[in-house]
């Protein structure tokens, strides 16, 4: 197994230029902060900007916990690589990394200021410095169970060969870290009630929200809806459009991430019509 590490202080923007290496490389296993990860999807891991201190999230990317550990060099063994490519702070991480992991020593080392420009180093500098941006290569939908109620902004790097349309060759995700902020970062159940009352009330057909449940759980959470339906609506599509229409909302409100969505009809409502304030 080739083992090669991508070395660079932290906010030098390693995680934006994995992906790319990787391809260059024809690298197709990363491990980069706690997590392995292939392609465009998570195998085993858990990440260490998902830790609330930085000690936490330093023992988490060196995956100094037991269980954490074994999970990550079980699915290597699995898999059997014939490459792989370890992110890190410095050549001592990057060894560190590879050693308690078990997948021998680093062949070769990349500098990030050999790949990166000037120019990018210090972008991505005022990114981690100024805003607390953290880039993960996988996309946002993978991230969702580790950071479920995290602001998650998707990133889709464009390029274009020559003769060729645009393709997206690499999609990552930014996270802004719980370490990352000055205080506790909290999302009330009564915004989430809010935003699912308002999400279903407007779908044609309902007549009144009559109860909202929401549970919350480590990775997301599941939210119960009971409603009040106009007589003559299509009762399982209105069902279906009231998920879906809460499920944007709430997602696209506060990046958590919804485990299910219950939706009960509870009655139907007979439309009245007036004329001249007279009830006919």
């Amino acid at each position: 197994m080739k083992i090669v590490a991508l070395v660079g202080q932290s906010g030098t923007g390693k995680s934006y230029k994995a992906l790319h290496l990787a391809h260059e490389k024809e690298i197709e296993y990363i491990i980069d902060d706690g997590l392995l990860i292939k392609g465009n999807k998570i195998l085993a891991g858990k990440s260490a900007k998902r830790q609330h201190t930085i000690i936490g999230a330093v023992k988490t990317a060196l995956f100094q916990e037991e269980e954490h550990r074994q999970q990550v060099k079980s699915a290597i063994q699995r898999a059997n690589p014939d490459k792989i490519l370890v992110i890190g702070t410095s050549k001592r991480m990057a060894d560190k990394i590879a050693q308690t992991l078990e997948i021998g020593e680093i062949d070769e080392y990349v500098l990030i200021e050999d790949i990166s420009t000037e120019e990018e180093l210090k972008i991505a500098r005022k990114q981690r410095d100024e805003l607390g941006k953290h880039v993960i290569p996988v996309p946002t939908f993978e991230l969702k169970n580790q950071f479920s109620g995290y602001f998650l902004d998707p990133l889709k790097i464009f390029r274009r060969r020559k003769g060729e349309r645009t393709q997206i060759k690499e999609e990552k995700s930014v996270v802004r870290p719980t370490y990352s902020y000055m205080g506790k970062y909290i999302i009330s159940d009564r915004v989430i009630k809010d935003l699912v009352e308002y999400a279903s009330l407007k779908v044609p057909g309902v007549h009144r929200v009559l109860r909202i449940d929401v549970r919350n759980y480590p990775n997301g959470i599941a939210i119960w809806i009971d409603v009040s339906a106009k007589h003559g609506s299509l009762l399982k599509e209105l069902a279906k459009e009231i998920q879906k229409r809460v499920n944007q909302e709430v997602e696209h409100m506060t990046s958590l991430n919804i485990l299910a969505i219950h939706v009960t009809i509870k009655d139907l409502v007979v439309s009245k019509l007036f004329t001249n304030n007279e009830q006919v």
